[in-house]
């Protein structure tokens, strides 16, 4: 039986384009300007067909602007077609963002009963399962505290808590594995595979190619809003990895990374990302224990008071190696300007060892909401160097971090303490 089927399926979206030089000009005669520029036409999805039988788990994959978000939104009724039909056979839940529907005022206990109801679970339901939520979620000592005091990770492990107790035909998942620790996230994954055995419909879309061949049992390849593959998860994610480094993604003269996915569309987007030394030039390689800033720039289009900024560094398929936010642990105060943005992170002596990553980046607003976000910005190459001057380099295929250390031998462990 189908429970999800696209048919031919397109997208568009009319663009207005801000004219160069602009900026200095009022928001009013800004405003005023755009309602006389011509609109162009931006396909989000072209000619996009595919079947979900019941039961199934599919994956959906792709780079930043690929199309995968907006198969969720058509999906989750957010968002109507522009051609072509959607057929969806059952009760539909779209997990998109964790803990969205909370009120910082509200207890965590009231905020169970608000999520849960605009997730669409009945009172009665909410009560038979409230103390199996709360468990879930491991917060029972500040259940009954207002969530303005949670701090980011109970925030979320609550939201996600409330969505793993939903019962649909068909869960439409986005990016939500990436909560709490790696105890709960192994405790979110065996949850989605107990919805799964339970003959629950997925749909997945995420850029965590680990989770994608765990969980799904197919997997759809998004490039450019058109389907570039299906088929066995290891095989497609095969076919992917290659991808991933772009032409605005490898090693170049300079490093300065561009956004090879730039959409005008986006309110808020990270337009480039550079490596800069000590004096703020860029660098021209990246060795293992070298001095590096790494300056991200972005494009905002309105004010924003404490916004969040992260890099994250992974491995080619997809495991996260460094991941680093202004927010909320750091206690970088940062406000995204209406235009052009900036931050850099500094690494004194960059811990990994020589060979080919992946760069991730990302805008948030407070309590993780994502505003922008690339998992595969571009690809990084790091030269092997032999720091610890042994003689011999060191290559991620034998270790990836570079940790101080010493080998200790009976002989050094005896010696003599000297004054």
């Amino acid at each position: 039986m189908i429970d999800l089927k696209f048919d031919q399926v397109s997208k568009r979206y009319l663009i207005r384009q801000d004219v160069e030089g602009e900026n200095g000009r009022s928001a009013f005669k800004r405003k005023l300007s755009r309602l006389w520029q011509r609109p162009h036409d931006f396909w989000a999805l072209r000619d996009v067909s595919f079947e979900v039988r019941r039961g199934e788990a599919l994956g959906i994959i792709g780079h930043n602007g690929a199309g995968k978000s907006t198969i969720l939104k058509l999906l989750a009724g957010i968002t109507t077609p522009t051609e072509g039909e959607i057929m969806i056979n059952g009760r539909l839940s779209a997990l998109v963002e964790v803990g969205s529907g909370f009120h910082p005022e509200l207890t965590g206990r009231e905020n169970v009963y608000l999520s849960g109801s605009i997730l669409g679970m009945r009172r009665s339901e909410i009560n038979r399962k409230v103390d199996s939520i709360i468990d879930f979620a491991g917060i029972s000592e500040f259940i009954d505290t207002p969530v303005k005091r949670y701090s980011s990770g109970m925030y979320v492990r609550l939201g996600f808590a409330i969505a793993a107790h939903l019962e649909p035909d068909i869960l439409l998942l986005d990016e939500v594995l990436a909560v709490g620790d790696g105890e709960f996230q192994l405790k979110c994954m065996n949850r989605i595979k107990e919805l799964e055995q339970a003959g629950v419909t997925i749909v997945f879309i995420s850029h965590d190619l680990k989770a994608i061949e765990r969980v799904c049992d197919r997997v759809l390849l998004m490039e450019h809003g058109q389907v570039a593959a299906t088929g066995a998860p290891s095989d497609v994610i095969e076919l992917y990895s290659p991808m991933l480094i772009t032409e605005n993604a490898r090693p170049l003269k300079e490093l300065c990374f561009k956004n090879a996915n730039s959409n005008p569309a986006n309110a808020f987007e990270i337009e480039r990302i550079e490596l800069l030394d000590r004096d703020g030039r860029l660098k021209h390689a990246l060795a293992t224990g070298d001095y590096v800033r790494f300056r991200i720039t972005w494009r905002s289009a309105e004010f924003l008071k404490d916004g969040g900024v992260e890099l994250g560094i992974h491995t080619l398929q997809g495991a996260p190696l460094i991941r680093y936010s202004n927010q909320p642990i750091s206690g970088t105060d940062i406000s995204f300007r209406q235009g052009k943005n900036s931050i850099e992170l500094e690494f004194e002596h960059f811990p990994l060892a020589g060979g080919e990553y992946v760069l991730s980046a990302g805008l948030t607003k407070p309590r993780i909401q994502w505003l922008y976000r690339s998992e595969r910005f571009a690809c990084l190459f790091v030269k092997e160097e032999d720091i610890f001057g042994s003689g011999y380099p060191l290559h991620a295929s034998y270790s990836i971090l570079t940790v101080p250390h010493r080998w200790l031998t009976a002989e050094s462990l005896c010696e003599p303490v000297l004054d």
